[in-house]
């Protein structure tokens, strides 16, 4: 048994450095960026924190099972594609077919638990460098408590509690109770923690030099932190915390809506937070992330995955600018003058992971955003419509940029609506009918069976709950 739980243990933390067979405090080795295992030394400290980023680019967390999960298990996508190429497991998930088995639910855990691995490091190191400039200290070691936050959270979205896992333990101190599942309010609560100390930490967007133009800033926890607390509706703090946002003028709304995605246009005004990608070998970007979801077929360049369904698409407002920003067409002519294919494979494909200058390689340096201005004015809004306030000066700015007229009246539903259609293949649409309660109700009535009591959350992988001895224990209905 012990011997069971100190494999589970090294395969929760999905280590890639592994020396006599045990876990160990080994650096993981990363590729290129100015990363490396042996960042032992102060002077070497921000390598420490570049690897934590350098978990963003990973196939396991930002591209094929995260899309799976978040958006062709959503009534805004199909799996795409062709009928015989499954994904390895997209059909099941855009039926909602679900098991503990998928690779989609193992790579996303797996590679989540890297990510966080490498930030305990770089904070548990970094703590105890003494010869270090002290303001450099803290920032680093809020970067990659940001980072951690932003992990935890996404895997309580996707599996609800999960282990709280903040250091390295000897094999001598590792027993079940360490692989045992938090609560998902213990897992926030430590999540909220973890961003009110990047907050005092991290310098604003403005106050980072251009050399350093990507990192972890204060809007960016505040805007995670918002989040976390809208999850809970806790929408007092939701409201302050995007108040301060607003009120920073660090940020503000990208003029035309299709400029936010161009390579051209990357960390432009609206961007709070993006991965910042990087088109060498090996790493290719954010892992396949464009070619994924790229035009397939003849004239095309991708593998045409989580391409939008027809619901989606005839649900915009007529006059919406964000439809076809948001939506490549078969037959069109893009804003680079790539000419689609009118008899490519699908009707629709996702335009907001299009790369323009993606190769016959895979290789594209397209960052992939991930906090936006115009979502904190929405998160904003959804908090005044819940305890009062002024909800349509910032709905309102998200519509006319949209190309739409001003509401008069709004409510929450206008405002999740809003949400719908703004932030359409970002990765939110599946949490958010879950969070707003209406999950089972949308997409039933759209033909995906949603099981209430089930499929609030996706499995948690059976190979974990294997390797720990049943410690980890599965979620209700699977």
């Amino acid at each position: 048994m012990k011997n069971k739980i100190i494999f589970a243990f090294c395969a929760l933390l999905a280590l890639a450095t592994v020396v006599n067979t045990s876990c160990t405090e080994d650096f993981l080795a990363v590729e290129s960026n100015q990363e490396t295992e042996s960042a032992i030394s102060a002077d070497r400290a921000p390598e420490l924190v570049n690897a934590v980023y350098n978990s963003l680019l990973t196939w396991e967390v930002s591209s094929f099972s995260w899309t799976g999960i978040t958006s062709i298990a959503s009534d805004d996508a199909d799996k795409g594609s062709i009928p015989s190429d499954t994904g390895g497991d997209k059909q099941l998930l855009d039926a909602l077919n679900i098991s503990p088995t998928l690779i989609s639910i193992g790579d996303v855990w797996r590679g989540h638990f890297d990510g966080i691995q490498r930030a305990n490091q770089a904070i548990n190191r970094i703590e105890r460098f003494e010869d270090i400039d002290a303001d450099l200290k803290d920032r680093l070691i809020g970067e990659a408590k940001f980072l951690r936050a932003l992990f935890y959270f996404r895997l309580v979205q996707t599996y609800g509690g999960v282990p709280i896992i903040t250091s390295i333990n000897s094999l001598d101190d590792i027993t079940a109770d360490l692989l045992q599942r938090a609560t998902k309010e213990e897992c926030y609560a430590f999540i909220a923690q973890d961003l009110r100390d990047a907050i005092d930490a991290l310098p604003e967007k403005s106050e980072y030099p251009i050399s350093e133009l990507g990192r972890a800033t204060k809007g960016a926890a505040k805007t995670l932190l918002a989040k976390v607390q809208m999850y809970q509706n806790n929408w007092a703090e939701v409201q302050d915390l995007t108040n301060e946002i607003i009120a920073s003028g660090e940020y503000g709304l990208t003029p035309n809506y299709e400029d936010i995605w161009k390579e051209s246009n990357e960390n432009n005004i609206e961007s709070i937070f993006e991965i910042q990608s990087r088109g060498e070998d090996p790493a290719a970007g954010v892992d396949k992330y464009s070619t994924i979801q790229g035009v397939r077929g003849p004239g095309g360049w991708g593998w045409g995955f989580n391409t939008p369904s027809e619901d989606l698409n005839s649900s915009y407002e007529a006059g919406d600018l964000r439809r076809d920003a948001t939506i490549i067409y078969a037959g069109e002519t893009l804003f680079d003058g790539r000419e689609i294919n009118i008899d490519a494979p699908n009707p629709r494909y996702n335009q907001k992971a299009y790369a323009s200058e993606l190769t016959e390689a895979e290789i594209t340096g397209k960052n992939v955003r991930l906090f936006r201005y115009a979502e904190v004015l929405l998160m904003n809004a959804e908090a005044a419509a819940v305890i009062g306030g002024d909800v349509l000066t910032p709905l309102n700015q998200v519509r006319v940029r949209a190309g739409l007229a001003p509401l008069t009246n709004a409510t929450q539903m206008d405002v999740w609506e809003e949400r719908r259609f703004e932030l359409a293949f970002e990765h939110d649409r599946y949490f958010d009918l879950i969070r707003q309660g209406r999950a089972s109700e949308v997409l039933n009535a759209k033909g995906i069976p949603f099981e209430t009591g089930k499929h609030e959350v996706f499995p948690i992988p059976q190979e974990q709950i294997d390797l720990s001895g049943g410690a980890l224990q599965q979620n209700p209905g699977y």
